[in-house]
């Protein structure tokens, strides 16, 4: 674009000349780059708008991207469910961890005698009465054993009793080593706050001891972790991503590395999954990306397997090309484009997210019958199929009949869309092809927990028990087993 450079005088005389219809030559050269530099400014100012409502999801968390939500209208397929009003009650039966404790009545017993009417006899009912107390103390509890010491007067020998089971000093049970690793690596509570919620119950757990036994528990289930690897290796499903982690040694390795070099430090997370919803969650912290992970996942893959399905978002880092796979695009990625435009575009938007929410109604009525992986392409082929083709042709006419600006935010969420519709739109081609990577993302929540609450990783061998634990764990919540 050609610099103007008017002064306020030559601006007034321009403005009179339009209004007076009295133009001179070079004034349409004038007006044409002040249009220009007009939408040059509004397209900033949108990208702008755009960048400070995703910054401030970041900071104070997105909102909600339900199509009710983001265009205002309710009642179509594919909307969010009715809030169910009220939670109730929490059963008896769902405290499986509670002391259970019976209590007799404290006059009659099973057979005797009815004390009102006189004639009847009172029978034990299966389902006894409920009464639930709750009492507060430390996470990890403690016991302490006072042995009994005798003396003997003559000799002077001391006889000591025995703890139970032998124990002497200080001993840790395993689910004392267990219930330190969860509460820090599953729900991102850190060392030191731990250490002083313990401290304030009267059992003192010093942070040091807490990363002490996790260690040495983590050496103890390495080799399950090893084995977690090696079966998600063999999934017919792999879902990958990246999350931004901080490790303090890596930091400090930054300063002496070169502009060439990477610095950037990241925690990759993996979902494997079968086609009859196993589920395997993986994770790796260091400067590695999730394409370079993945592919080592690939290396144990058994020879003569079918190529796994790779679901990812489009970023060149979490693809390899170093063992085959049938790649797939995350299609809410590509939504989410349209919904942050939304405000700008809601015309064009509405009409984007309510085909893709339609086609997720269907997604979820596949799900709800438990279709086989060749149903759900047939059922997927019959009603996404067209409900897409539609999307498609409307997409190209945007683009081809310039009705949209292609660097526009609409624009480029087209454009996104359109180059990587083959991967966006597997499920129509592919048996068992997801429509997205939300399940990498959440289980990604754990890590992302993990970096609020503490910040960083110390070393690199910290952020590898972290991911031995992680991994543990968020494979146990997917598979709804207690950690």
């Amino acid at each position: 674009m050609e610099l103007l450079s008017l002064t306020e005088d030559e601006l007034d005389e321009l403005i009179k000349r339009v209004e007076t219809g009295s133009l001179q030559q070079g004034d349409a050269d004038i007006i044409r780059a002040m249009v220009d530099a007009v939408k040059v400014l509004s397209q900033s100012v949108n990208d702008k708008a755009v960048s400070i409502k995703r910054l401030l999801g970041m900071v104070f968390g997105s909102k909600t991207e339900k199509k009710a939500i983001v265009t205002n209208k309710k009642g179509t397929a594919g909307t969010c469910k009715k809030k169910k009003k009220g939670h109730g009650k929490r059963s008896a039966d769902d405290f499986t961890g509670a002391n259970k404790v019976a209590v007799a009545h404290d006059t009659l017993t099973h057979k005797d005698p009815c004390p009102l009417c006189l004639k009847g006899i009172v029978y034990r009912q299966k389902k006894p009465g409920v009464v639930i107390h709750f009492t507060g103390h430390a996470p990890i509890k403690a016991t302490v054993y006072e042995t009994e010491k005798l003396r003997c007067n003559l000799c002077g020998e001391v006889f000591t009793a025995q703890a139970p089971d032998n124990r002497n000093g200080r001993t840790y049970d395993p689910s004392a080593m267990a219930m330190m690793a969860i509460f820090r690596y599953g729900y991102g509570l850190p060392w030191n706050r731990l250490e002083k919620l313990q401290e304030s119950m009267g059992v003192p757990l010093p942070a040091s001891t807490q990363w002490e036994k996790t260690e040495a528990a983590a050496n103890l289930i390495h080799p399950v972790f090893n084995e977690l690897v090696r079966q998600a290796a063999q999934g017919d499903i792999l879902h990958n991503d990246d999350t931004t982690m901080k490790i303090l040694s890596l930091i400090k390795e930054n300063q002496d590395k070169t502009a060439d070099d990477r610095t950037g430090m990241f925690t990759t997370g993996i979902i494997s999954q079968t086609f009859d919803n196993q589920q395997i969650a993986l994770f790796y912290t260091g400067r590695n990306h999730a394409g370079e992970n993945i592919a080592q996942i690939f290396g144990l893959r058994d020879k003569g397997r079918h190529p796994p399905i790779q679901m990812c978002d489009a970023l060149s880092r979490n693809i390899t090309e170093a063992f085959k796979s049938i790649l797939c695009n995350c299609l809410t990625h590509a939504r989410r484009n349209f919904v942050n435009m939304y405000d700008n575009f809601p015309d064009e938007c509405t009409h984007v997210i309510e085909i893709l929410a339609d086609v997720y109604h269907n997604d979820d009525q596949a799900k709800k019958q438990a279709m086989a992986p060749d149903q759900r392409l047939v059922y997927h082929q019959e009603h996404s199929g067209p409900l897409m083709k539609n999307l498609r042709s409307w997409l190209d006419k945007q683009i081809d009949e310039h009705l949209v600006e292609p660097n526009s935010g609409l624009g480029k969420a087209i454009n996104y869309m359109l180059k990587h519709w083959l991967e966006l739109t597997r499920f129509l081609s592919v048996p068992g092809a997801p429509l997205d990577n939300n399940i990498c993302e959440r289980s990604l929540k754990q890590s992302i927990l993990h970096r609020k609450n503490s910040l960083f990783y110390k070393t690199k061998h910290g952020a590898c028990i972290g991911d031995i634990f992680m991994s543990l764990i968020q494979t146990c919540n997917l598979m709804r087993v207690n950690p």
